[in-house]
Parts: structure tokens; C-alpha cells; sequence
């Protein structure tokens, strides 16, 4: 193939768009799961942040044409050491490890799905960075089977969110995946 596929604007704003409507909806959802369940304690609204800092991410990159899956990554640890710490300085309350890092991680998460839905054609880019974020997603896991933290419906969500992104993104690169495969390995 001479020339690359390119995915046709229609598809790319259907994609978009859909993507803008789910991110309001998860919002609205969010806010409405807020002021039922816990309205003294307003997380729902860091979790909106978190949706508006995926957008202008996605925005940015999309604008400069450059890879800002790294700086996804080394934010979402950045801002999960700051969490832990800041919990463990005032008294270790449990916030960052059951609110703070899974909502963070649910946020890159969706952050790399549609990095990867808008410029599909860099998958190779952002697959590294997709598959480290997956790993941070997961490490939650090992904390629970060592009964060092509890399941909550937070980091059940973030881990099933973070398997739902990983393969989202195989779907959407799929065809490429499997040419890139068969190109290295001369298959």
C-alpha cells in the first residue's frame, strides 16, 4: 500500500461527536449518582475535571498534531503520588485510594480511547502508552488479592473500564495492528 488510509471526516465526526455525548452523559450520570449517595462529599465534580482535562488533552493534540500520551502517563502517576500523599499527610483517610486513583485512572483511560478513536493512524504511538496505563489500572488487582485494600464499585469500574479501553483501542487499530505484525515478523 502506497499510500495511507485515511479515515473519511465523516466517520471521524460521527466518531467525535458520539464521543462529546458520552462524555456529557457520564457527567450528568455522575452528578446525579453525587447528590444521591453522597451529596456532603462533591466528587463528582473532580471526576468532571477529569473529563474536561481529557477533552482539552484530546483538543490539543489533535490541534498540534503531537503524541501527548506520554504526558498522560506521566500526569496520571504524577497526580496519583500527589493524591496518596496529601491523604497520607492529613491522616491517611482512604480517598485517594479508593476515589482520587481510580477516578484518575478511569480519566486517562478514556483520554487514551479517544486519542486513539480521533488519530487512529499513530495507534503504534499511543499503543505503548495504552498498555502502561492498562498495567496501572490493574495494579489494583494484586493490592486487593493481598488484602491490603478493599474492592469498591470506584476501582472495579476503573479496572473494568481500563480492560474496555485496551480493547477499544485493538478494535479501532486492529487491520494495522495485524499489518504491523505481519511486516516485523515476516509473516
Amino acid at each position: 500500500m502506497i499510500y495511507p488510509q485515511k479515515i473519511n471526516s465523516k466517520k471521524s465526526n460521527k466518531i467525535f461527536y458520539s464521543l462529546v455525548i458520552g462524555s456529557i452523559t457520564i457527567a450528568i450520570i455522575l452528578i446525579i449518582i453525587n447528590k444521591l449517595t453522597t451529596p456532603q462529599i462533591h466528587w463528582a465534580a473532580l471526576a468532571n475535571c477529569g473529563i474536561l482535562y481529557s477533552w482539552i488533552t484530546v483538543m490539543y493534540s489533535i490541534k498540534k498534531g503531537t503524541n501527548v500520551a506520554g504526558h498522560v502517563l506521566i500526569q496520571i502517576i504524577l497526580v496519583s503520588i500527589v493524591m496518596l500523599y496529601t491523604d497520607t499527610t492529613i491522616g491517611y483517610k482512604g480517598w485517594s485510594v479508593y476515589i482520587g486513583i481510580p477516578i484518575a485512572l478511569i480519566v486517562a483511560n478514556i483520554t487514551m480511547v479517544i486519542l486513539t478513536a480521533i488519530s487512529y493512524e499513530k495507534y503504534i504511538k499511543y499503543a505503548i502508552y495504552q498498555l502502561m496505563i492498562v498495567i496501572l489500572s490493574l495494579m489494583p488487582i494484586v493490592l486487593i488479592i493481598k488484602n491490603i485494600i478493599e474492592m469498591t464499585f470506584l476501582i472495579r469500574t476503573a479496572i473494568d473500564i481500563s480492560v474496555i479501553s485496551l480493547v477499544i483501542s485493538l478494535v479501532f487499530c486492529y487491520k494495522d495492528i495485524k499489518e504491523a505484525i505481519i511486516r516485523k515478523l515476516h509473516m
